[in-house]
Parts: structure tokens; C-alpha cells; sequence
């Protein structure tokens, strides 16, 4: 079963939506794998939550399905459900005969092997399709034992967008069966106030209108829903349900004139600023218009319908233009026209002559649209100029070569005008418009091949309609705030909002100063406040409405949603940044994103599976998508065994571990960019796992107590880590001295950082203040460049900003044993912003190392085999072991097989392993 896809598998726009597809007969398998004809009754939903909370336009949904298999044999059941392809999930896990399963959320890489796995055994694998408009679906099966119980529990977190003067929450309910629980709760808080909340939904009849239950205060709204058995039935004699379709949950709040609303809370702000009582903008608008040969029939006369009315909503004063194109380029004038009465009329006339022709010629089509433009530049009002480009086609004339086409509109373009791209159908290269939008301050749009494709081309319209401002800059003080997401944008349109979020540089910053400043109709629009912060209780005062810290979730949400958009338009250089910066944010808050994917264990009759949930990038949405739109926003189901059974078989990928005595585990970047970890546990043993060669090698470090070795130095970071070695208290007779890492010292020049952890204490500076801090407690710390976050009693995690990420753990000893003390294990859990220059123990694996091994033979233990390794220009003798990785299980640690390098890793290492000794927890070699 498709484990990610139950995860992803309970999404549904701003809320999730869980289906039951019922027929009235349908295959399942019992247990000796016989098929046979069973009622679906068989198979009962016994509760259905949806609970939705928002907070400040950011909502979080946790979905819960419990389901009961009535039969006396086992049933696969399977599931599938549509999501917002806007959110990000969260949490998945599936409890089963009294057994959680929990999802986990990796870097995407290190779940490819389990999805190549399972794909090379002929099974379908993380299968992801787009559906219909804005969704994805996902499918997953479970099975069943006889009168057994499954329940799901989904959470998916998602910033809701202003769209048109509104905030839209949509609930899909298709239970398709009658349900003994089933409820629908929206609990919506706004500090500043609602305005209105609006509640409809395709499914409700007069019978059900009295049964939504909407109550609205100053702040806050509550929306509830829950029908009884008898309500949900379409007759009192039958078993059909009501509850299909969608419910609609449309709400706005109170906008703050001039600044806006800003928000501080808990070491992050957000900053809403909305000001629709602007008077509206002149604009320059040159519609670009594919007429190709595939644009005959239904698409080109639902394209002249759509213009004829968006010719009619034109702004007096705005001046438009109309730019054919197939494999030749023509305009109904050479140069733009002000939209009078009786220019809108003859541009409709000359709309009604556009017939689809010949080939295609994207690249000529909006260059002549942009010559046009730019030589028509008006000193009477602000240059809001923008080209709204529709084609169904992938360039077949002219300039074909996409990285090219992209650089020559961009060029051309000069950051001067705003492109926007309406896709038409599913032939479309749709990833080309999506790219040459994001580079040119637009959107891009899927118009899909509907009987409204009119209705969505006036809709996207209406959207960019109303410019209000334009080069709309939000500026904060240096010294008060970090880590912005972005704060500049090229134009804002009536009814849309910008949202601007970042990190204070000092938690107990209460103030500072903000100012707006645009260009607007008739002057420069400038406006300043001092944004202050309030106490928790005032602002929220109803708890049971808000989760957690959702403000730093905001935050780090639209940083991911804004980097993921960066690395379309971005150098080489900055893009690798900006994607191992939302990579870093959608590991460290359990996002599902386009980088990373989200692992679940599905029990099974005989044993566990291992399944993927991935996000679609906009490419693999245009791979997957079909021109199958019957339900635009598609139902999850429950459903039977008579449709196709997904399923993933794949091996537990390999983790990055380092265990044993002051062990580390290291593990190599391969071509995929996997982030390895590397890791230091135990009696030294250190560890190099490399996951794209399914091995790993290990080898142990001896040497006195007290010294001090480095382990990671990179000087064009200034990053140094160094770890000291203790002893046992005393030494049995006898028996040889162990030794294990005590301290550690870290740190980082350029950000003037220094951390020293010892078993008693952790004591850092961070440009020149001191903090220290208590194993005993749990603790969390946000720096300006350094986060800390303390496990008590267990583990210390160190996250340098857009830098590196160590995991420390503590192992804690019976403060009375006679022998050993508390020691500790050190993982590096992403390295890969360093640069090719680091080096020490562990530094120098860091960019990977090549090894074969041949001729297996028994060596001195009889247990274990030996064998040949070349390495380095080395012949060695190497030793088939196992060492262990703590980080899943503190006690008893995780086995991990791997080759032993025998003396200190010499011929393995560079140079020999006191080459790495310093004279100090911060000193280099």
C-alpha cells in the first residue's frame, strides 16, 4: 500500500476530505487470497472528523477516519483522496490492531531506494496524479483482519491566499456510505477581526441547510456540521447518503488602512497588508494569442468568447493590444490603444476574424508583445505594464531550444513588465510557462478543457483587472529583523494580500519600525508604523482555537513556498542554496514538499511495507495529468478491491549512522545529492555509510584520555568541531581502558559562535553573549545565526544557519557505576554547505570515497569473514562487522552492517590518526 499516499491521501484543500466509494458489490480478498462478491457494507466507516483550525489566514487540518472490518475474513481496503496541491503535509500515521504506525518525513533522495525497489519487483510505486484543477490524489490500501479496526489521522498545514476580496476553506465530503460519526469542524480566529463568513455547499438540500451550524464574533467563527444516521440517508427506507459533494467556507477580515496588520509572537511576525480602498491604476495590458493549428474548434472559440468579455471590463483608462501568433507573428494594431468605447468595439470586431492556422512560435509572440510595450512608455501615469500570453501548444517554430526562449524574454523583459501565462489544455508545455512566469514577476495558469474555459479565462482575468500599486517595497529595520521572506513586489491588485513574515534577531525584541512604500495613481505611497508586540493572552485569548507556535510554522511555510519559486529563476549558485535552504526548513518542520518525501510502515498479514508519498513539481503534474475532469475536485474514497491494487515492496533505505566507541558514521554524497549524515557513538568506532553503494565502512580511534581530536574543519566556512575523549572511571584489571567522547567543542568563525557541550553543561557565545543551559530541562533556543534545541536528558541538536546540522546525543549512566560515566554520540545530519576544503576525522568523507572489495575469505574470528579492499591507493585487510546508530533507539541502538579498517583506520584515513590531534577545543590542526 502506498503509504504515502494514505498520507497524502486525506488532503483536501484548506481542509481535508475523506471518501467512501461505494458500488453495490465489490471484490475483496479473504484470506486464503480466494475472490469472492461481498456486500461494501461489510467494510464500515464508523467516524469521520474533519477538524480545521485557523489562525491569522494559516490553517492546520487534522483528518481522523475509523473504520471497522465486520467480515470473518480480511479485507484490503483501499483509499484514495484528492489535496490542495498548495499543502504541505504534515503528520500521517495509521493505527492498527492497537498498533501505531508513524509517518516520517526524509529527504527525498534517501527514499528513492525504497520507490526503485519496489518499482524493479513490477510494483506500482509512490504513484502520484494530478486531479482535475487543483489537486492531487493519492492512493494506499490497507488490509484489514476480521473484525478489526484501522484509523487514519492525516494533518496538512496550508497559508491561505486572499483570492478576490476572500479566504476559501473547501471540504470535500463523500463518505458514500451513511456514517455512524461523521463531523465537520472549522474554528477560524483573526486578531483583527472578521468581516464575514459565508457557508455553502454543492451537497446541501433544504433538509441539511439547518444542520450547518455558523456562529460569527468580533474575532473569531465557528463553523460545525455533523448529521445523524437518519439525516445523512436520501430516504427514511434507504441505505444512500446525502453527504457528496463540497462544503465552502468563504471569509474575510477587517483590513487596517494605510500599514496594514502585523502580528508578533513567540520570535517571528507576520506582516498582512491588504489596502483595497486605493483608487485603481491605469494598466497596459497586450493579450498574446496562440491561433495554431491545435487551437481549432472548442479552444479558439471559448478564447474569442472570453476576450469579448474581458474587452468589455477593460478600464477606460487603460491601453491594451492584441497579439496573434502561430509561425507568424501579427497584431490587430502595431502600437497599444486606449480602451474608448469604440476601440473596445473594433478590437471585438477583429477578435471574432482570429482562426486557428499553422505552427507555433511562443519565443517571436511575446517578443513583439514586449517591443510593443516597452516603446510605448507613458509619462502621464505609472508603467503597469504586463502581456497575458494563452497557448495550448509547445513551441514547434522559431526558436524551439526552452533555456534560450527563457533567456530571451527575460532579457527583453528587463524586470519591466509582469508576464502571465494561461496553459491551455493538457498538451501544453506547462513547466515552460510556469518558468518564464516565476522569471518575469507573473503567475502561471492551467486553463482546463471544460465547457467553463471562458468562465476561467474571465476569472484569471479579473484577477489582474485592478492594480492598485506597483514596486510595493515593505521595509524592517536590519537590526530588528531576520531571515524576511520576500518583502518586495512588482504590483498588488484589488483584492489580493502580501504577506510578509520573518524571525526577530532578539526574542525579547517588542517593537520596531515598519514603513510600505509604492508607487500608486497619483503619488508615492508611503506609509510607517511602529508594529508592537502584545502578550499571547491578549491577542489570542481563545486557546482552544489556536496549535502551537503557527506563527514560526507561517514563516518557515512561506520561505519554502517562496525558495521553491527562487530556484525556478535563480542562478546555478543561488538555486543550490535556495534548495538545500527549503530543504533544511522542510525536514526541520516535517513538511512534504517537492524536495523531500514522507516514509510510512504499512502493516501487512506476514510483515511490514514501506511506502512514499512524494509532492508533485509542476513537470511531473503535466506527466501525470489527464484530460479526465469529470470531478474537478475528485472524492477520497473508501472503497473495495475491484480496482487496482497499488502496493510497495522496497528494502528499508539505508540510514547514516556511526556507532560504537566514539564511533562516527560518515556517508558520502552521490550523484542524486543525498544528504549523508555522520555520526561519532560509544567506544570510538567511526562509521562511513555510503548509501548509493548499500555499504559502509567503520574503524576504531584508541588513544589516552584527554586528547582532543578534530573531527570536522572547513576554512572557507570557518567551521571547527572538536571532540575529547574520556575514560572509564577506573579500569577493571586486566581488561583494556575504553574510552568515549566527553566534550565537544564547536565553532564558527564567521558568525563568531562558539559552543562547548560537556555532560554537565552546554555554554555558548554567540557574537560575544554567553548562555548556558541544563541537560535537565527541555529548551529550545533561537539565535541570530545559531539554533539550539535540547531533548532532556538526551539530545542536543545544533543547526548553523544556511550552514550545517549536528545531532549530539547524550548516553546516560547509573550515576553510581562503578566503572563507566555518561558519554556521548555525535551525527552530522546535513554538511552539505560545506565546502570541498573540509577535512578531520570525519570532515575528509564528507565528499564521498571509492572502495572495492574481492576475495572473501575466513579470517581470525570464525564468525566473521575478511576479505580484500582497494582504497585510496591501498590494499587492505578488512573485516566484515557491525557497529551500532543510536539515533532511533538511545538504549539499544540500531546494527549496521559494515567493513572494518583495522589499526586506527590507517590506509583508510589521510595520513595516520594522530595527524588530527589539537591542542584545544577550539584550536585547529
Amino acid at each position: 500500500m502506498s503509504a504515502v499516499k494514505v498520507m497524502l491521501w486525506l488532503c483536501l484543500c484548506i481542509c481535508v476530505i475523506l471518501n467512501t466509494k461505494a458500488q453495490d458489490t465489490t471484490a475483496i480478498r479473504d484470506q486464503n487470497n480466494n475472490s469472492a462478491k461481498q456486500s461494501l457494507s461489510q467494510i464500515e466507516v464508523q467516524s469521520m472528523r474533519v477538524d480545521c483550525k485557523v489562525a491569522s489566514r494559516f490553517a492546520h487540518t487534522v483528518m481522523t477516519t475509523k473504520a471497522l472490518n465486520t467480515a470473518n475474513a480480511s479485507q484490503e481496503v483501499f483509499f484514495e483522496v484528492d489535496l490542495p496541491k498548495t499543502a504541505f503535509i504534515t503528520n500521517f500515521s495509521i493505527e492498527i490492531e492497537s498498533r501505531i504506525y508513524v509517518s516520517e518525513v526524509k529527504e527525498k533522495e534517501q527514499a528513492r531506494q525504497k520507490y526503485e525497489s519496489a518499482v524493479s519487483s513490477g510494483q506500482t510505486a509512490g504513484l502520484v496524479k494530478a486531479s482535475g484543477r487543483h489537486m492531487e490524489k493519492f492512493s494506499v490500501s490497507v488490509n484489514i483482519s476480521p473484525q478489526s479496526h484501522v484509523t487514519f489521522t492525516l494533518t496538512y498545514e496550508e497559508l491561505l491566499k486572499r483570492h478576490l476580496g476572500s479566504y476559501e476553506i473547501m471540504i470535500g465530503v463523500r463518505p458514500k456510505q451513511l456514517v455512524q460519526n461523521f463531523e465537520i469542524v472549522v474554528d477560524i480566529y483573526e486578531p483583527n477581526g472578521i468581516a464575514f463568513v459565508d457557508v455553502n455547499g454543492t451537497f446541501i438540500t433544504n433538509d441539511l441547510l439547518p444542520l450547518v451550524k455558523k456562529t460569527v464574533a468580533d474575532k473569531k467563527a465557528h463553523v460545525y456540521f455533523s448529521p445523524t444516521l437518519d439525516q445523512q440517508k436520501k430516504c427514511s427506507d434507504c441505505e444512500g447518503t446525502l453527504i457528496d459533494g463540497d462544503l465552502f467556507i468563504k471569509y474575510d477580515v477587517n483590513h487596517p488602512k494605510d500599514i496594514g496588520e502585523i502580528q508578533i509572537v513567540n520570535g517571528y511576525f507576520v506582516h498582512f497588508f491588504a489596502p483595497d480602498n486605493l483608487p485603481q491604476m491605469p494598466k497596459n495590458v497586450v493579450f498574446v494569442i496562440d491561433r495554431s493549428g491545435s487551437m481549432e474548434g472548442e479552444k479558439m472559440q471559448q478564447t474569442r468568447e472570453a476576450l469579448m468579455t474581458i474587452l468589455s471590463e477593460l478600464h477606460e483608462d487603460d491601453y491594451f493590444g492584441l497579439v496573434t501568433f502561430d509561425d507568424v507573428i501579427e497584431s490587430w494594431r502595431p502600437s497599444l490603444s486606449k480602451a474608448t468605447p469604440e476601440n473596445v468595439t473594433e478590437a471585438k470586431e477583429f477578435v471574432q476574424t482570429i482562426e486557428a492556422r499553422h505552427m507555433t512560435d511562443i519565443n517571436e509572440g511575446i517578443l513583439y508583445a514586449v517591443d510593443m510595450l516597452t516603446s510605448e512608455k507613458s509619462d502621464f501615469f505609472p508603467d503597469m505594464s504586463m502581456i497575458i500570453l494563452l497557448t495550448d501548444g509547445r513551441p514547434s517554430s522559431g526558436q524551439q531550444h526552452l533555456p534560450i526562449i527563457q533567456e530571451n524574454v527575460h532579457k527583453a523583459i528587463n524586470g519591466s513588465i509582469s508576464l502571465f501565462c494561461l496553459g491551455f489544455g493538457y498538451d501544453v508545455d506547462y513547466s515552460l510557462l510556469d518558468k518564464l512566469a516565476k522569471q518575469n514577476d507573473g503567475l502561471a495558469r492551467r486553463v482546463y478543457e471544460a465547457s467553463d474555459a471562458a468562465l476561467q479565462l474571465q476569472g484569471f482575468y479579473e484577477e489582474v483587472a485592478s492594480p492598485l500599486l506597483f514596486e510595493v517595497n515593505l521595509n524592517y529595520p536590519g537590526n530588528a529583523v531576520t531571515d524576511l521572506t520576500q518583502s518586495h513586489f512588482r504590483q498588488f491588485f484589488k483584492g489580493s494580500e502580501i504577506v510578509v513574515a520573518g524571525r526577530l534577531h532578539e526574542l525579547e525584541t517588542d517593537q520596531f519600525l515598519t514603513e510600505v512604500s509604492a508607487n500608486g495613481l497619483e503619488d508615492q505611497f508611503v506609509v510607517t508604523s511602529l508594529a508592537i508586540a502584545e502578550e499571547w493572552d491578549s491577542v489570542f485569548p481563545e486557546q482552544e482555537y489556536i496549535f502551537g507556535d503557527f506563527t514560526e510554522r507561517l514563516w518557515a511555510y512561506l520561505t519554502i513556498q517562496q525558495l521553491l519559486d527562487k530556484i525556478e529563476k535563480c542562478s546555478p549558485e543561488d538555486k543550490e542554496n535556495a534548495t538545500a535552504e527549503a530543504l533544511d526548513l522542510s525536514l526541520r518542520y516535517n513538511f512534504v514538499t517537492p524536495l523531500t518525501s514522507m516514509v510510512v510502515t504499512k502493516p501487512q498479514t506476514e510483515d511490514e511495507e514501506t511506502l512514499v508519498a512524494d509532492k508533485l513539481t509542476e513537470e511531473q503534474r503535466e506527466d501525470t495529468t489527464e484530460p479526465d475532469i469529470g470531478a474537478l475536485y475528485g472524492p477520497p474514497q473508501l472503497i473495495g478491491n475491484g480496482h487496482k491494487k497499488l502496493r510497495l515492496s522496497a528494502k528499508r533505505p539505508q540510514g547514516l549512522l556511526l556507532a560504537g566507541r566514539a564511533q562516527g558514521l560518515l556517508s558520502a554524497k552521490n550523484h542524486q545529492n543525498l544528504l549523508p549524515s555522520y555520526l561519532v557513538d560509544g567506544d570510538p568506532h567511526f562509521v562511513i555509510e555510503l548509501p548509493d553503494q548499500n555499504d559502509a565502512l567503520c574503524f576504531n580511534i584508541d588513544d589516552k584520555p584527554g586528547t582532543i581530536f578534530n573531527l570536522v574543519s572547513d576554512p572557507l566556512t570557518g567551521i571547527i568541531v572538536n571532540g575529547q575523549i574520556i575514560g572509564d572511571k577506573k579500569v577493571i584489571p586486566g581488561s583494556k581502558m575504553h574510552t568515549y567522547f566527553g566534550h565537544f567543542g564547536i565553532a564558527h568563525e564567521k558568525f563568531g559562535i562558539k559552543l562547548m557541550v560537556s555532560t554537565k553543561e552546554i555554554s555558548f557565545s554567540e557574537e560575544g553573549k554567553q548562555t548556558k543551559l541544563s541537560w535537565t530541562n527541555n529548551r529550545t533556543i533561537k539565535g541570530l545565526n545559531m539554533d539550539l534545541q535540547v531533548i532532556k536528558d538526551r539530545s542536543l541538536t545544533v543547526t548553523l544557519r544556511n550552514s550545517v546540522k549536528f545531532l549530539i546525543i547524550l548516553h546516560k549512566i547509573w550515576q553510581n557505576h562503578p566503572y563507566h560515566q555518561d558519554y556521548f554520540g555525535f551525527y552530522t545530519l546535513d554538511s552539505h554547505h560545506l565546502s570541498h576544503n573540509v577535512h578531520g576525522l570525519l570532515g575528509q568523507f564528507y565528499q564521498g570515497v571509492n572502495f572495492e572489495v574481492s576475495d572473501l575469505f575466513l579470517g581470525k574470528d570464525p564468525d566473521k569473514q575478511d576479505a580484500i579492499m582497494f582504497v585510496k591507493g591501498n590494499t587492505l585487510t578488512v573485516t566484515r562487522g557491525w557497529q551500532r546508530d543510536f539515533r532511533k533507539d538511545v538504549k539499544n541502538g540500531d546494527n549496521v552492517p559494515c567493513w572494518f579498517i583495522h589499526n586506527n583506520g590507517t590506509g583508510l584515513l589521510d595520513g595516520v590518526h594522530t595527524d588530527y590531534i589539537v591542542s584545544g577545543l577550539f584550536k585547529t590542526i
